[in-house]
């Protein structure tokens, strides 16, 4: 059956979700799924804030209702929000519940939107003794090492003392990984009855230590994967599993499987949680330092990056998880940031841009040069950088009735197209169709369904009568 129809732009908002949709998503196979059993697409942005008060504040530079509205509207439907553990546990074996509480307001707003929030426990550089971000002081073991220079980000990270103070740390020295899960069990018993809490993303970036050396090749560390990266795993896994059995939790391999190399986790002792995801990034290796200095990426940078989907591709086959790009961009490299959007959306894998607003971050590429995020003054949001938006904010299938198998789109064209093969018992699909690309208003064409949103709609929904494959295309008016 064939349904075309012309529609034009809505005044309507991007709708959430419908009504019925579950506060918690599982993992079937390699897709995110929900309680309906249809697959759910991410798209969307991170939100750390690096340092002290360790939680974006409740002002127009920080994150208010105001913010959480503006993400929804474009059609967003994710934010992994940076949960940190100097902030989870300033003192030895004490949580601060009071940050925690400045955690959850900044998760109840984007949960009564309907936004997925993900909650990053995140480092850079380990610790702010050497200029990063992540570690309590009390935390940090480096042995005495002196630090005789500051190198900054990522330079810090090949000096002695920072990757002794990751040994020690995968070491479980003084405690310091019992610890680190006794963290993570405190704050998911905290967000355990949360509606729309995506998941646990463990740590952000793991660096090899010492070990580090050993992993710059294709194959990656398998020794260090093996022996200290997936032991640190099981055992936040395990905390976690005491208060929260149902969310995914979010495993990233050592930080070079970002630059290519493929990651060992599981491959001698499989993990036996049935709820696991690859939180993994995609930076290209070369355009870590143009950035950093205002130029753009190469076009070596896409070869890198396709291998690092293939590697994320095979995870997600090879041990049964889903994935999902949690970071990438970081700068104004517009050709770069659709590259990797691009790609992601061809590979099936949901994304989340880094970084929402610039928030004064220490400890990112495009650093001192105001890159990052989508707007020129984090206090006023009418100062949206319109043409990185015109990258970021694209049509995609938030929630498919049945497996996808195609999903892409043309910012020149504005052709749109998803394949996926149906199953009517599951419900509704969701397309979200954003005027800012369709200021005139789309076509739509159907094989194998049927339209039922209204006319102008920006969430076009379709309904199967039987199993098959349904094609969507859209084009502009």
């Amino acid at each position: 059956m064939l349904v075309a129809a012309l529609v034009a732009p809505s005044s309507q908002a991007a709708a959430p979700l419908a009504s019925n949709t579950p506060a918690v998503l599982h993992r079937e196979g390699r897709w995110l799924v929900d309680a309906q059993g249809r697959v759910v697409l991410l798209h969307g942005v991170n939100a750390v804030w690096k340092r002290a008060p360790y939680v974006p504040p409740a002002t127009a530079a920080g994150f208010t209702a105001k913010d959480a509205d503006w993400i929804a509207a474009q059609g967003f439907n994710t934010v992994r929000l940076g949960v940190i553990f100097a902030g989870v546990m300033p003192s030895r074996g004490r949580v601060d519940q009071q940050y925690l509480a400045a955690v959850a307001r900044v998760v109840d707003l984007l949960a009564a939107r309907k936004v997925w929030v993900l909650l990053d426990f995140h480092q850079d550089l380990y610790s702010e003794k050497f200029s990063g971000e992540g570690f309590p002081a009390w935390a940090v073991h480096d042995d005495g090492i002196p630090q005789p220079v500051d190198a900054g980000f990522p330079g810090n990270y090949f000096l002695p003392a920072t990757s002794r103070a990751f040994d020690n740390f995968y070491a479980n020295v003084d405690g310091l990984a019992d610890l680190y899960a006794q963290a993570w069990r405190a704050v998911a018993a905290r967000f355990a009855a949360t509606p729309h809490v995506l998941g646990y993303d463990v740590m952000n970036e793991p660096w090899p230590g010492t070990s580090f050396a050993t992993c710059a090749n294709p194959v990656g560390c398998p020794v260090f994967d093996t022996q200290s990266l997936q032991p640190l795993y099981e055992k936040v896994v395990a905390a976690i599993r005491t208060v929260d059995r149902a969310r995914i939790v979010w495993l990233e391999p050592q930080v070079l499987f970002n630059d290519g190399a493929q990651t060992a986790l599981g491959a001698r002792k499989p993990f036996t949680d049935p709820q696991l995801g690859l939180s993994f990034h995609q930076y290209c290796t070369t355009a870590g330092v143009t950035h950093s200095s205002g130029g753009k990426a190469g076009p070596e940078c896409g070869p890198q990056g396709e291998l690092v989907f293939g590697n994320a591709d095979k995870v997600a086959t090879s041990k049964g998880w889903t994935s999902l790009l949690t970071e990438y961009g970081a700068s104004d490299d517009l050709p770069d940031v659709a590259r990797v959007t691009a790609a992601a959306d061809e590979h099936l894998t949901g994304w989340q841009y880094w970084h929402y607003k610039e928030w004064s971050d220490p400890t990112t590429e495009s650093q001192g040069s105001g890159g990052q995020g989508l707007f020129t003054n984090d206090k006023d949001l009418s100062t949206l950088k319109q043409a990185k938006a015109d990258v970021l904010v694209r049509p995609f299938a938030r929630a498919v009735a049945g497996i996808p198998s195609a999903m892409t789109f043309d910012p020149a064209t504005k052709a749109f197209t998803l394949t996926y093969t149906a199953k009517p018992k599951t419900g509704l699909t969701e397309v979200f169709l954003p005027a800012r690309q369709y200021p005139k208003g789309y076509a739509v064409a159907v094989t194998g369904a049927s339209v039922v949103s209204a006319p102008g709609a920006t969430l076009l929904l379709l309904q199967a009568s039987r199993a098959g494959t349904v094609t969507v295309t859209v084009t502009r008016r």
